[in-house]
């Protein structure tokens, strides 16, 4: 079931009730901005699982109601990695959504990124206010292309809009965008939900799901995150480097920093 970022709390409670009374043994979905309803709904069925993307961590006294969250800074890192070995401007350009953890972790991890590769960059970073307003988001981006971004973070769509009509490149967020936008997108950081949702399937048949947090299936060490790179784009070198830090990541010998504060610009 798809909602809008309207969608009321009545509106998502009432659909959850209908999945719970129709006897789904798992309900996975997100419930930001609605943390309460959901929760309630959760305590009237205890016999029934849920698994949802939420700011908060699981709490002892509810003990069906799971969360997740996008624990994708491993992959955000190394898109910074290859933005980074591909600016010229050392001037890199940031539109999101809000300022909200879910966000800027993966903006925090970006910019990280971004130093072992360009440690002289300078960031434009601005928020648009909504989850979906591409002529926003594009207006956004072109202010900070004209400020002389010449790679721009795409958290939004309207964003690489802009980066194509500037001929200049851009970082895709969460799914891959690349074949909507061939020469554009440098890199993307991808976010992979089968993790997850295996684990939880599994823990629904043994009988063990609890309040617990399965954001950690997000890490790229299971699978959940990975970093995709056009390859003719980037370069040898960019793409090099990328693939040395993840076999770091992977190997654990380098850990991606979990910050979520809100980012600023620095130029």
């Amino acid at each position: 079931y798809v909602f809008s970022e309207n969608t009321s709390n009545n509106d998502y409670e009432r659909v959850m009730r209908e999945y719970a009374e129709a006897g789904h043994d798992l309900i996975i979905g997100e419930v930001f901005g609605v943390e309460d309803a959901a929760r309630q709904v959760a305590a009237d069925y205890p016999e029934t699982a849920f698994l949802m993307g939420s700011s908060f961590l699981p709490k002892d006294d509810a003990p069906n109601f799971a969360v997740f969250d996008n624990y994708i800074q491993d992959a955000s890192y190394l898109s910074g990695i290859i933005a980074g070995a591909m600016t010229k401007s050392n001037n890199i350009g940031m539109v999101g959504g809000f300022p909200i953890p879910e966000v800027n972790r993966l903006m925090n991890a970006f910019m990280a990124g971004v130093k072992e590769t360009a440690p002289d960059a300078k960031f434009q970073v601005a928020f648009i206010g909504s989850w979906f307003d591409p002529p926003k988001a594009k207006e956004a981006a072109f202010a900070m292309i004209d400020a002389g971004a010449d790679v721009m973070y795409a958290e939004r769509f309207g964003v690489s809009d802009a980066a194509k009509e500037r001929g200049i490149f851009a970082i895709g967020n969460v799914i891959d965008t690349s074949t909507d936008y061939p020469g554009t997108i440098l890199a993307s950081a991808l976010w992979h939900g089968e993790p997850m949702i295996d684990q939880a399937i599994a823990d629904v048949k043994a009988g063990s799901f609890t309040a617990s947090d399965y954001g950690i299936y997000a890490f790229m060490e299971y699978g959940g995150s990975s970093m995709v790179v056009d390859e003719a784009l980037a370069g040898a070198d960019a793409v090099a480097a990328a693939k040395a830090k993840e076999a770091e990541i992977l190997s654990k010998s380098f850990g991606v920093e979990i910050n979520d504060t809100e980012p600023k610009s620095t130029m």
